[in-house]
């Protein structure tokens, strides 16, 4: 399910200014696009933030006083 090679490709595409580019020279349908695409994006990122913190202090001291050692 990782896919670490898309993430670069991806980092790259934004990195570059290709996206804006492409958005520049878009339809009005295809802007849509890649703006449902880029608010999909930040709400996965918004996830995984959550989700690594979890991980991350899930049974540790800072975790206790965060609530996380509660959660399963």
């Amino acid at each position: 399910m990782l896919n670490e090679k898309y993430l670069d490709q991806l980092e790259e595409y934004l990195k570059t200014g290709q996206l804006e580019e492409d958005f520049k020279y878009s339809s009005e349908e295809r802007r849509m696009e890649i703006l449902d695409f880029l608010e999909k994006l930040m709400d996965v990122a918004e996830l995984a933030d959550e989700v690594a913190t979890k991980l991350i202090f899930k049974g540790s001291a800072l975790g206790q006083l965060m609530g996380l050692n509660d959660q399963k």
